[in-house]
């Protein structure tokens, strides 16, 4: 793909703009509260649209699109649980998360089970989030190769050096301010491709809607043997029904929202619990509109490819493309020059407000509950400041790194391993929380015993799903549920060895419901 100058110029100047918001903000990163935090000056509406910038990463921007095209809305089921966990979030979990001048999700671990269990939840977070901005970046560098014939390996390094730069030196206002910017640019990104498809259209808007219903892509519905099915709706571990979807969206979001230090890092940046509050909505009810409307952006292309039938649109609906090609593919041949420019920069926005974020949450989680923790000797904030700048720089090289290790391994046992070790270690997080906010029982002990457990159950189902067991290990649910299962197991484990083995001696306090509601 070359790019035409008003593709290029459009592109420069979305690039220019968020350097710059970098490099305005660096001047006031003049200690660890700013950088981290930003003086926990925002507002609602801005943390609100950073979380959904945040949350937006390349491959949400290609992967629901992609599935819409090929199956129908099945993906989007479990988003449709992010209004109650944030619910539930704002009314339950946020008082524990903005307690005093807490900074990180992980704080609450040690005050509830100890300082062991708090470094556990941190190095979880940082192993997890290193392998995720590796693969976003290793994402972002095919667009790039694709764009600049650079190559692969310049690709990434040029990518990563960029977010790099803007955020290790602009901190989290940068940060937060650049992912609004993002957020924006998304959205517009999307309505230029969305009206090229309905102006080109001889039915206009009408003609996506009745071809889309007639062939069943607006439903809720699973391909199975070259045809749409509608789920069941019944309980069920042995199948994918849309009530166990909407489980797993629920399971997934309370994690995002209780164990996440890109999400708690933003509470603790708002001006009040009131402010924080109005963000977690901002970020539901603008979540939700957008991710809908890139559903239909790939229901939409459907329907134009019916129309005006390719050979690419053919081999992606068949299977003999990844259905992640069909936006790529139309922006390249089909949007007019200026718009192309605008569309990938949205591109990069969706890549960029997920790698700012984690490099800079990674950072803070290193220094908060690690390095300053546990440090021999009480430093200047100053010092602590500079080793986060630090520790930031390393992180975008491993990041660098491992998209490049990425690139050049031929198959995907580089990404399955780390994803596996990720699950193992990471397992049952979300019941680590609820134990504590729900329950006044449990200590270290007794949340070691449920870990020990879940990473076994956890192995488990990663050696059945490689066929690496006997037959009659195999596993008895279907492999979406894993989660599901594994935060119950972490809970009632954990509760249970709480209950009758390893029993609390000292009080909970407020750091439970029963506590803080008496």
């Amino acid at each position: 793909m070359s790019l035409s100058l008003p593709d290029l110029l459009a592109l420069v100047a979305y690039l220019i703009v968020v350097m710059a918001i970098g490099l305005y903000f660096s001047r006031k990163n003049i200690s660890t509260e700013e950088y981290f935090v930003g003086g926990r000056s925002f507002s609602g509406w801005v943390i609100g649209l950073s979380l959904v910038g945040t949350s937006i990463s390349s491959i949400t921007f290609l992967a629901y699109p992609g599935d819409a095209f090929k199956t129908a809305w099945l993906r989007y089921l479990p988003n449709l649980m992010l209004p109650v966990a944030i619910f539930v979030a704002a009314y339950v979990f946020l008082p524990f998360f903005r307690r005093g001048n807490t900074i990180t999700a992980y704080e609450y671990l040690e005050d509830r089970f100890g300082p062991s269990i708090r470094v556990y939840g941190a190095l979880t977070f940082i192993l997890g989030q290193l392998v995720r901005i590796s693969l976003i970046l290793y994402l972002l560098s095919l667009l790039i190769h694709e764009l600049t014939g650079l190559s692969a390996e310049m690709s990434i390094v040029l990518g990563g050096i960029f977010v790099a730069v803007y955020t290790i030196v602009g901190g989290i206002d940068a940060v937060i301010w650049t992912d609004v910017l993002q957020t924006i640019v998304l959205v517009v990104g999307g309505i230029f491709c969305l009206a090229v498809i309905v102006l080109s259209l001889p039915g206009g808007f009408e003609q996506i809607i009745s071809v889309a219903t007639e062939h069943g892509k607006l439903a809720f519905a699973e391909l199975k043997g070259g045809e749409l099915v509608p789920v069941d709706w019944s309980f069920s571990l042995q199948d994918k029904t849309g009530t166990m979807l909407l489980l797993l969206g629920l399971t997934a979001w309370l994690t995002e929202y209780s164990a996440n230090q890109n999400t708690v890092q933003r509470f603790c940046a708002s001006k009040s619990d009131t402010e924080a509050r109005k963000a977690m909505f901002v970020c539901a009810f603008t979540s939700l509109p957008i991710w809908a409307f890139y559903m239909f952006l790939g229901t939409a292309l459907y329907v134009f490819f019916q129309v005006f039938p390719t050979e690419t649109a053919a081999q992606i609906l068949n299977g003999e493309q990844k259905a992640e090609q069909i936006l790529p593919y139309f922006i390249n041949h089909y949007l007019p020059a200026g718009v192309a420019g605008i569309v990938i920069a949205a591109a990069l926005a969706a890549a960029m407000s997920s790698l700012d974020s984690s490099i800079n949450a990674i950072s803070t989680v290193s220094i908060v509950d690690i390095y300053r923790r546990f440090s021999t000797t009480e430093r200047s904030d100053k010092h602590y400041l500079r080793v986060a700048q630090l520790i930031a720089v390393l992180v975008s090289i491993i990041m660098i790194v491992g998209a490049t290790l990425l690139i050049n391994a031929e198959t995907k046992t580089l990404q399955d391993t780390a994803t596996i070790l990720v699950s193992i270690v990471s397992g049952g997080v979300l019941g680590i929380y609820l134990l504590g906010f729900f329950t006044n029982l449990g200590d270290a002990r007794a949340i070691w015993s449920g870990l020990i457990l879940t990473a076994l159950f956890t192995i488990w189902t990663i050696l059945a799903k490689k066929s690496l067991l006997p037959d009659g290990w195999n596993l008895p649910f279907e492999l979406y549920y894993t989660a599901i299962i594994g935060n119950f197991l972490m809970f009632m484990s954990g509760f249970l060895v709480a209950q009758f083995i390893f029993k609390r001696t000292d009080k909970v306090g407020d750091l439970s419901v029963w506590g803080r509601s008496a």
